[in-house]
């Protein structure tokens, strides 16, 4: 039996720490998040594509809810996967010929950053960063042993990162752009690499297939979130927030940029650093949110925690316990803004005691600073919501429930209503939002609507005189949830005008994504 070494035995400990550390930190008062729900909805409704992503995560979906959908099983998958970017990160290391020191310098940017909250939360993120660093590897991993087998990994990557998140392909460009600037642009001589690209195009290809059945709706979706969400990313703050998002540990990354970029020994893998630049470039462009650009950092950390251990074999020992001061001192001051460790009142206390205001954490998308950062109220007031839907709904008798539907105005609301659907015993709830729009049906019948609207004015506009009855039932009061003020409308004995203007507004927006 192979004898396994002490690297490797650190290696498998870390792992352990990466995967239940979340677990343990994170407070059980939050719910899913906002986009959770999405992906979790799209799990039942298995395709090979979808508005917002390809079909890959659904896949993940589909297996949570085989398990029962429990938060164990919702967070499992971005940690195990979380803990699979780490390892590759490990072998990268030790490839170079890194020890235990680079190791743990390797692994500390996955305990004490923005990793800490990517791989907790089942969004397509901890599957496009995963497939990064894979890529990145498998190219590395052919340089230093010239064997074609990796190129046809390379080529796996390629493609099931694709089917992962459509951002995989700024990197796969970045990458090529890096061979062609480097003298590893003889690569594009050796035929298995065409090969590789064959078998990217081959596992896309079903993906590609369905986005021109369904007339390419990724462009309307990337309209849309420019127009509503991107084109308030400046160039500074985005630049600014690649320092800040890594900041315990922005000096390992840097060493790797440094170390692939400049020094005489690695020219070899000189196109890293191009493809950083050229990711940076892409998404400056492209006016891409800073979390964009988090999966072209993983394998800078590989070699800057091997460039900084080596820098410290023989010279500059001391240097070794600012190395791991820094990243525990400032990761400990970093988790609470990573995961919710608390509840929302005493972390906003905490927050307020920190002044952490002043760093943009609490910015949310409106530009404006709030008591939690974004994504933790994204994950409150949900079961709240569904509940008192729930009863809005049970105040229909047996008849108006035969012809009642439940409708949200955001895909949030739809995903926590259906998510939390069988405990309140509730049907299935609609939306016009995101993928949801492609699960209603083209025909169908109502009398009488449960409406969960986020607009505190609904019950002014003018539809609501198409009703013979129409009550303001409740609202969500989570103080601390962005669902705060949602409103759960009662409306009974819609007429033939109201039915025919709600068909038609689906199929219009039906049309302006092609579906």
């Amino acid at each position: 039996m192979k004898k396994i070494n002490s690297v490797s035995v650190v290696i498998i400990a870390l792992a352990l720490i990466k995967f239940m550390l979340p677990f343990l930190l994170q407070s059980s008062y939050y719910e899913p998040h906002r986009d959770e729900f999405l992906y979790l909805a799209e799990g039942h409704h298995m395709a090979w594509g979808f508005m917002e992503i390809p079909p890959l995560l659904s896949v993940f979906a589909w297996l949570i809810h085989a398990c029962g959908d429990g938060m164990f099983w919702i967070k499992f998958w971005p940690s195990l996967f979380g803990v699979f970017t780490f390892i590759i990160v490990a072998k990268t290391i030790v490839s170079l010929g890194g020890k235990i020191f680079a190791v743990l310098l390797g692994f500390f940017p996955f305990i004490t950053g923005s990793y800490l909250r990517i791989h907790y939360l089942f969004q397509p993120n901890f599957l496009e960063i995963f497939f990064w660093t894979a890529i990145a590897w498998s190219m590395i991993s052919y340089i230093q042993t010239q064997k074609n087998k990796w190129l046809y990994i390379f080529g796996a990557c390629v493609g099931l990162g694709m089917m992962s998140k459509y951002s995989v392909s700024f990197f796969v460009l970045s990458i090529l752009i890096g061979l062609l600037l480097t003298r590893q642009r003889k690569i594009f001589g050796n035929r298995h690499l065409y090969g590789a690209g064959l078998l990217a195009f081959i596992i896309f290809l079903p993906n590609l297939l369905w986005q021109y059945h369904h007339h390419f709706p990724v462009v309307y979706h990337m309209k849309k979130l420019q127009e509503t969400q991107l084109q308030y990313v400046s160039p500074a703050s985005f630049l600014i927030d690649q320092l800040i998002m890594n900041l315990p540990c922005v000096f390992i990354w840097i060493a790797g940029l440094v170390f692939v970029s400049f020094t005489r020994k690695t020219n070899q893998y000189r196109f890293i650093g191009w493809a950083y630049v050229a990711v940076i470039v892409l998404l400056l462009l492209g006016h891409g949110k800073n979390y964009y650009a988090l999966g072209v950092y993983p394998i800078l950390f590989a070699f800057g925690a091997f460039t900084l251990e080596q820098l410290t074999v023989a010279r500059f020992k001391i240097l070794r316990y600012v190395f791991v001061l820094v990243p525990v001192v400032l990761g400990y001051l970093f988790i609470p803004v990573a995961l919710p460790i608390l509840e929302p009142l005493k972390l906003a206390a905490l927050y307020e005691r920190r002044h952490v205001d002043k760093t943009g954490a609490l910015k949310w998308e409106d530009l404006k600073n709030h008591p939690l950062p974004q994504d933790f109220s994204d994950m409150l007031g949900w079961d709240e919501m569904a509940k008192k839907t729930a009863a809005a709904y049970n105040t229909l008798d047996s008849n108006e429930k035969k012809t009642a539907i439940l409708f949200c105005d955001n895909y949030g609301q739809a995903g926590a209503v259906n998510y939390y659907g069988s405990k309140y015993k509730i049907p299935a709830a609609y939306s016009d939002n995101a993928s949801f729009l492609y699960w209603i049906p083209d025909k169908f019948d109502f009398d009488n609507i449960i409406l969960l609207t986020d607009d505190e004015q609904e019950m002014q506009h003018p539809f609501i005189k198409n009703f013979k009855s129409a009550v303001l039932f409740d609202s969500v009061t989570s103080y601390y949830a962005r669902e705060k003020g949602s409103l759960i409308i009662v409306l009974k004995g819609a007429d033939s005008t109201f039915k025919k203007f709600f068909i038609e507004k689906i199929e219009k927006d039906k049309a302006k994504v092609k579906y």
